[in-house]
């Protein structure tokens, strides 16, 4: 810790570099959130010298997503799972819900992982501990939804910007003698790893879980371990290639009833399951409900909607105070990563207040959608069409969007600015216009070397803030419609 009484700044020691450009998130109650490696940081600001909270990110279970044939395994669309080797997730993006939504009137902290799996946390209450607490397991949700449903047509949805470049599309028809995979007769053979002795259909998730354990060699011929999927001790004839998962106490045989897929099928499910951004909406009111709407997006293009309520009562006695998760919806935004998230409220020129949402992609596509605030408020049912699209913007490039700013100026309430940093270093500016429904550029510029990781706007959208990967932050005005860059004082730090 270094402090000094008179430094316009004040600095904290981590245990870590921060995981991710752009990770420091700070909260409405004034917590600070830093993700390191697998650990998240969060820091009270008015005082640096008092206890941290901490969140420990553990391995998580793999989907139950299904199983695929042997000769399935080395398809072009199981390369990311197959050679998959996190041994510990670090967080991919965090985002503070609104004030007022924790058990305690604070902030709920969503966390999503490099595993793709999305976890709500609140502050300890009662528990005297510097650990947060887990109260919403959102990726167990969304899979128990999409296994009601059967995946509906997901298993027929695999993006094609999100397929392997250079690869033929489809199964593999390379043998395992051939491929990059073999091992030599002088080394130890680790063979497909199966269900039992009768089935030779995998699950590629699970087999990774057996290999990234524990194992014993027992033997020349057999391995031992734990199955990580279901806690069951696992037994593997090297020569064969045959797994029995043995109950601990009963010493029996256990059977699967996941599914059996195609390759395609169980890639689309597996990047359907894994989140890689979540975004807070304002706070949303009625005279009957106040909530807060949790964005989830996909490495499939979709984003699904979560309702999280205000709790009935505020308490700081109960530890076990319940948070609801409702599901409203999951919208196919994009074809490919989503990339970026952002909401705002617009009251004007519409008949009910409205949730406007700006989206972006790696494919470079950005889209702006709208949402009735008293349907999402009251909707009971899973909607697919919660959000409505309202404008694409139709750009050249196809630089992959990194960061969003979305903000409906006071002075001109019909209007909806949105400003998209791009991996390029490129910075866009769009003016939707509610009225006529259009949308307006208010130009290219070429604001930094590197990709743009932050943007931020001040001054009712007047003044816009943006930061890079090159270390540099840089000030732009917006007058009528055009960009043009402001100075910033000189003791703002890293100014370059």
């Amino acid at each position: 810790m270094e402090a000094t009484a008179h430094a316009p700044c004040r600095a904290a020691t981590l245990v870590a570099l921060p995981s991710y450009p752009n990770s420091v998130a700070w909260s409405e109650e004034n917590l600070v959130a830093i993700p390191t490696e697998h650990l998240i940081t969060i820091l009270n600001p008015a005082s640096l010298t008092s206890a941290r909270g901490l969140i420990t990110l553990k391995q998580n279970k793999p989907f139950p997503v299904g199983l695929i044939e042997r000769k399935d395994l080395l398809s072009p669309c199981l390369q990311p799972t197959c050679l998959s080797r996190d041994a510990r997730p670090c967080a991919r993006s965090i985002s503070w819900s609104p004030l007022g939504i924790a058990p305690n009137s604070g902030c709920l902290l969503a966390v999503c992982t490099t595993d793709g799996y999305v976890t709500l946390y609140r502050a300890p209450i009662s528990e005297y501990c510097s650990e947060w607490i887990k109260v919403v397991d959102i990726s167990d949700l969304l899979c128990d939804h999409l296994n009601s449903i059967h995946y509906g047509a997901l298993h027929e949805i695999y993006p094609v910007e999100s397929r392997p470049n250079g690869i033929k599309w489809g199964g593999c028809n390379v043998a395992l003698e051939n491929s990059v995979c073999k091992r030599f007769s002088s080394r130890r053979k680790r063979k497909i790893i199966t269900n039992s002795i009768e089935d030779s259909s995998i699950d590629p998730v699970r087999e990774t879980s057996v290999k990234t354990s524990k194992t014993n060699i027992v033997n020349q011929q057999t391995y031992c371990g734990w199955n990580g999927n279901n806690s069951t001790l696992c037994s593997t004839d090297m020569d064969n290639g045959f797994t029995s998962d043995y109950s601990y106490r009963t010493n029996k045989v256990l059977s699967s009833d996941l599914p059996h897929l195609t390759a395609e099928q169980y890639a689309s499910r597996s990047v359907a399951l894994s989140s890689v951004v979540v975004t807070w909406s304002p706070l949303l009111l009625s005279s009957e409900i106040c909530c807060a709407i949790l964005a989830i997006g996909a490495k499939s293009g979709a984003i699904s909607f979560w309702r999280i309520p205000e709790p009935p009562c505020y308490t700081i006695e109960l530890g076990n105070a319940s948070v609801k998760a409702i599901l409203l919806g999951i919208v196919q935004a994009h074809k490919s990563w989503i990339t970026a998230i952002c909401f705002a409220i617009s009251a004007a020129s519409f008949s009910d207040d409205q949730l406007v949402l700006a989206t972006g992609s790696c494919d470079g596509s950005v889209k702006i959608w709208s949402g009735n605030v008293g349907r999402l408020l009251q909707h009971a049912e899973v909607d697919n069409n919660c959000f409505s699209l309202i404008a694409e913007v139709t750009t050249s490039t196809t630089s992959p969007v990194s960061t969003i700013a979305l903000v409906i100026q006071e002075k001109t309430p019909d209007n909806v600015v949105l400003a998209v940093g791009r991996g390029s270093g490129l910075l866009e500016i769009w003016t939707y216009v509610a009225t006529s429904k259009k949308l307006e550029s208010a130009g290219y510029y070429n604001a930094h070397e590197q990709v743009v990781t932050g943007l931020a706007w001040a001054v009712d959208g007047c003044f816009l803030y943006s930061c890079s990967q090159d270390n540099s932050i840089r000030g732009w005005i917006l007058h009528g419609n055009a960009l043009y860059e402001a100075s910033l004082p000189s003791k703002f730090p890293y100014v370059r």
